[in-house]
């Protein structure tokens, strides 16, 4: 059976891989891993490696996916105006704006929406062998700041497992909005400070409050000042945002604001120049209230620019890949629930992913 694909269906070639057969999935063939990274050896390209290669093929623009050095980065327009605003226009020594199917090599590359920030993808490669879909970090809930998730069937499917445990099932993010907004009410005299991180999650942040009606200025840090700004030209429309400057003696100035700031800034003295401040912080792990505590988050808001369980279970069953490969975050759990439903599924244990995006 060595190298040929089979002309079988999905099931029938997850059941040949549980019986010993040594190449079912040829797709899987497509890709390795290396000390750099995911490597695909019949394009000669990685995807979002942790070291400088000659050609790097980056998913999206948070910073444990995009790193600076590479010879050559392929990725969505989109993606490489967030690089060059993070790390200068000289990032890497090429540059290219995927704009339909590329060929590498013996495959073909492309770039389809993955949901989870402005120009984030999934790169799918078709080759010989069948299709692979490496899907970065990616959710199925809506977000208006970028493109919904596309779903691609593929004979491997290589998934993040960042919230990869039955326990994590995200609530409606317009109902932790709901619970921002009663709070504001109800301490009129208090600012209210939202930790969320400059890409993507403060921008889902924004436009849920715009959604749910708050149609007054919102404060930023100087930190999320650029990457809104990019927004905005993008088409993002984000309404009234103003810097979060406080004038000496002048903190009742933000009494009753909404003010988004890099979770860093809270254990500065920056936050002390507030009124008084309710602490928030949007993220998926506030589902964790021990984390929340440890943080001093008096308001913890369950909002996640990745799948929960149930979007993570849902979509490897939609996708119906011949084999699930699993990276970034909770492998174990994903495994057992792969090998209890008859998929073939094998952790990647990829390094130097630190999870900016939550």
């Amino acid at each position: 059976m060595g190298g040929r694909f089979l002309p079988c269906t999905r099931r029938a070639r997850r059941y040949l891989h549980g019986m010993g057969a040594e190449t079912v999935n040829t797709a899987a063939q497509m890709l390795e891993y290396r000390p750099e990274g995911l490597f695909c050896p019949a394009g000669e390209f990685f995807i979002d490696p942790v070291r400088p290669v000659p050609r790097a093929l980056i998913t999206h623009g948070h910073a444990d996916h995009a790193r600076a050095g590479h010879g050559a980065v392929l990725a969505t327009a989109q993606t490489l105006d967030i690089m060059a605003i993070r790390y200068g226009a000289d990032f890497a020594g090429a540059q290219q704006a995927a704009d339909g199917p590329v060929r590498l090599g013996d495959v073909t590359a492309r770039f389809v929406p993955a949901g989870h920030v402005l120009g984030s993808a999934q790169v799918v490669i078709d080759g010989p062998g069948g299709r692979a879909v490496v899907s970065g970090d990616y959710t199925r809930t809506p977000s208006p700041a970028c493109a919904p998730f596309e779903p691609v069937p593929c004979d491997l499917f290589v998934t993040e497992a960042t919230f990869g445990l039955p326990v994590f099932r995200h609530p409606d993010p317009g109902a932790e909005i709901a619970r921002l907004l009663a709070s504001v009410a109800a301490f009129p005299e208090r600012a209210h400070l939202v930790g969320a991180y400059a890409l993507g999650k403060a921008q889902r942040v924004i436009m849920l409050l715009r959604a749910a009606g708050w149609d007054g200025p919102i404060y930023l840090h100087g930190a999320l000042e650029r990457l809104c700004a990019y927004h905005i030209a993008q088409g993002v429309a984000l309404g009234d945002l103003r810097p979060a400057t406080v004038a000496r003696g002048r903190k009742g100035d933000f009494a009753g604001a909404i003010i988004l700031a890099p979770p860093s800034a809270f254990a500065a003295t920056w936050a002390q120049r507030f009124p008084d401040p309710v602490i928030a912080f949007a993220s998926g792990w506030m589902q964790i209230r021990a984390r929340a505590r440890q943080r001093g988050v008096e308001l913890p808001l369950v909002i996640s620019d990745h799948v929960d369980w149930p979007q993570l279970t849902a979509t490897i069953a939609e996708l119906d890949p011949a084999e699930t490969w699993i990276t970034h975050g909770r492998e174990d759990a994903l495994l057992r629930w792969c090998a209890l439903t008859g998929r073939a599924a094998r952790p990647l244990n990829l390094v130097g992913y630190e999870d900016e995006a939550e």
